[in-house]
């Protein structure tokens, strides 16, 4: 009987396929190169994680070895996990909030505005040299922005070392983070507030709504579903995968490991020991944490989908 329903759902599928082959040979090159850069190096690197590989000789089988050391013998790592978890938790939410709330009031400009303002919120995303700005505003000695400010008004008698002092370097690296997020997201919020249907705002009004917030809440957070989800997984991707803002702001490795992230972990070992199977599970271990953290935002916000 299952097997029955299998082959009838199969010849669901081929049907579908034929009657929208046009489809999905439009699909297709996006798909081979999907497979070929996405799918096949997450496999080879779940494979090659439970491997000796050094780059240069064949990969020999350990199993689960690599993940014994990572957890239980490897206290970089446990650093590593704690600044990523403290650097997802802040920059997350704190960006998706923000990419939503500056693409709501640009969204109420004129045209002219809106274009003018969306493209200097962006441009920080667009230029590979933001860093050198803050490195300049932070840097430690009195020619540095920041601590000539400081001195020059009498809060601060020496330089701050904020980009080598574990005590300011994340917390650095959380706000560049910050002023940097209004990226894709911060587009795909834009481009789903300008699709709603202004018809379901006169709908609204007329069904009781009175005020912008419920507006918001009612009529416009559930007409934007798939931007929302689009943006969450953007802002999750890019915080769990921080990585070189760190090397750009506090070095490689950075003082006590205090800006130390997975990546970077994954980086260190990949990149300079050539330990390419170790390094592969450090990045299986992100691979988890952003599919368990991707799937409960789903599951947050499928009321909207």
């Amino acid at each position: 009987m299952e097997s029955a329903k299998g082959i009838g759902r199969n010849r669901n599928l081929l049907k579908e396929i034929a009657a929208n082959k046009d489809k999905y040979i439009l699909m297709l090159p996006y798909f081979i190169l999907f497979t070929l850069f996405t799918v096949i190096p997450v496999i080879s690197a779940l494979v090659l994680s439970l491997t000796d590989f050094n780059s240069l000789e064949f990969p020999s089988f350990v199993g689960l070895r690599n993940y014994v050391k990572l957890f239980l013998d490897d206290p970089v790592f446990i650093i590593a996990i704690k600044n990523t978890l403290l650097f997802a938790a802040v920059t997350g939410p704190a960006s998706y909030l923000l990419c939503f709330i500056m693409a709501w009031f640009v969204n109420e400009l004129t045209a002219k505005r809106r274009t003018f303002l969306t493209f200097l919120f962006y441009a920080p995303t667009l230029s590979g040299s933001a860093y050198v700005i803050w490195k300049i505003l932070l840097s430690g000695d009195i020619y540095g922005w920041l601590n000539g400010l400081l001195i020059r008004i009498g809060l601060s008698r020496e330089p701050i070392y904020f980009l080598t002092d574990p005590k300011y370097m994340l917390t650095v690296i959380i706000i560049v983070q910050l002023w940097m997020s209004l990226g894709t997201s911060f587009l795909a919020f834009i481009a789903g507030l300008q699709s709603v249907d202004r018809n379901l705002y006169e709908a609204a009004s007329i069904d009781g709504i009175k005020n912008r917030w419920q507006e918001l809440f009612y009529v416009t957070l559930p007409s934007m579903g798939p931007q929302l989800m689009f943006g969450a997984v953007m802002q999750i991707a890019a915080t769990f995968a921080a990585g070189q803002i760190c090397i750009d702001l506090a070095g490689f490795p950075s003082t006590d490991y205090a800006a130390h992230t997975i990546v970077t972990h994954a980086m260190d070992y990949g990149n300079l020991r050539f330990e390419m199977g170790y390094a592969c599970a450090v990045t299986t271990v992100l691979f988890a944490a952003m599919l368990s953290i991707n799937r409960a935002i789903h599951n947050m916000l499928s009321k909207y989908l």
